[in-house]
């Protein structure tokens, strides 16, 4: 309802935000580091300094208990109803490479993945196989072609893929393929909802003859599919809030996401933090007055187990905060789309930290940027959705509700 009412009441004035997102930053106590979170193992002074002249809180990206999967958790703090505008990955990853979806196209994406000789999972992303090579394997199935139905295989960065199936009468009520962990086989393509059976054989037959060409591949022979979705509109955050967005993300997965709401794209050179730093700043200076920033690895790291490597991208983010101030943003808001704790190796349902600076604030209350001292803070705990509106009121962005 916060999101909803916020939506009412929005102007097409006021101050300029950053919404910074580390992906996957929240953690829990890792006993290696005496029971701290890597947040708390980090060294992050300029964090630290703007929390102690900010607010904390923490966000609930859907729910209590509930893990989010990456498109809900960044819709989610876009202002989104995660559970009413539920997209798939595959429609995600498509838009992300600015593959051009038609309205009924269905895309999975696509997970190279490393095989045994009895069909089991050894690895699910076949070591994190390099861009060049994903490239090739995607090459190698192309040709692929299934009676009644278009299909179009295209690369995405690294172990990632995607496949978009253009046909009438398709369905997004699939069943992912990914078991979700090793020691697994793949899953059995079968139906989630009545009415996919076209969409189940079309998928079947592509999983079929994509095994053949991949069986002898090393290390990637195998695929994995996940997130089906069919293609639909939503409506932006220029609809929603009246804000005009921009987005710098380095992986083709937030850029759509990011799309998907209606933000401008912002390249980044080089492909780095200091890249994306000076993109976001070049989209405050062309008028842009919503700027959405993607830091992946503190996600990745958390998703190997690698707490060291967690740490160590959180330090990385906090060196290029003085950029970010630089920029010269009103507001800035830094915090994750959901958690992925290095002991679980996967997101979870953790509460996510918030950092709020700019605006008038409820200062003093925090000195640090930590899950714990986010539990603490002088936001509280919240719904996701409801991170837009504090944004937007921190940036006099919101009317007054009723007389």
């Amino acid at each position: 309802m916060s999101s909803d009412l916020a939506s009412q009441l929005s102007l097409d004035h006021g101050g300029t935000i950053l919404l910074a997102v580390m992906d996957g930053v929240g953690d829990i106590p890792i006993p290696e580091f005496g029971g701290l979170t890597p947040l708390e193992k980090a060294r992050t002074p300029n964090l630290d300094k703007l929390a102690s002249a900010g607010a904390l809180g923490q966000h609930l990206p859907v729910g209590r208990g509930i893990t989010p999967g990456s498109g809900p958790g960044h819709l989610s703090i876009f202002g989104y109803d995660p559970v009413k505008y539920l997209v798939g990955r595959g429609a995600l990853a498509a838009l992300g490479i600015d593959f051009k979806l038609q309205h009924g196209d269905l895309a999975a994406r696509i997970n190279f993945c490393t095989l045994d000789s009895d069909g089991i999972v050894l690895d699910r992303r076949a070591g994190r196989i390099s861009t060049e090579l994903c490239i090739e394997l995607v090459a190698a199935l192309k040709p692929i072609s299934i009676p009644g139905v278009e299909v179009f295989v295209e690369p995405v960065k690294e172990h990632r893929a995607c496949v978009i199936f253009r046909g009438q009468g398709l369905s997004e009520g699939i069943h992912d393929t990914d078991p979700g962990l090793v020691g697994e086989k793949p899953l059995e393509i079968t139906a989630s909802a009545p009415g996919a059976e076209l969409a189940v054989e079309a998928v079947s037959e592509f999983v079929r003859k994509a095994s053949l060409i991949l069986k002898d591949k090393s290390p990637a022979n195998g695929l994995l599919l996940r997130g089906f979705a069919l293609h639909e509109d939503f409506p932006t955050l220029t609809d929603l809030f009246k804000l005009n967005p921009a987005a710098v993300a380095l992986y083709p997965m937030y850029r759509g996401v990011a799309s998907l709401a209606g933000m401008e794209q912002y390249s980044s050179e080089p492909a780095d933090l200091d890249g994306e730093v000076q993109a976001a700043k070049k989209a405050l200076m062309d008028g842009r007055d919503f700027v959405f920033l993607h830091h992946k690895y503190t996600d990745s790291s958390g998703e190997d187990g690698d707490h060291k490597r967690k740490v160590a991208e959180i330090e990385k983010f906090d060196r290029a905060v003085p950029g970010l101030l630089d920029c010269g943003f009103d507001v800035i808001c830094i915090t994750g789309d959901h958690s992925t704790p290095c002991p679980m190796k996967l997101h979870s349902w953790h509460p996510v930290p918030v950092l709020i600076h700019g605006g008038p604030q409820r200062t003093g209350w925090s000195g640090r940027f930590t899950e714990r001292e986010a539990a603490a803070g002088a936001l509280g705990t919240f719904n996701g959705d409801e991170l837009m509106p504090l944004m937007l009121a921190a940036a006099g962005r919101l009317a007054k509700f009723g007389a």
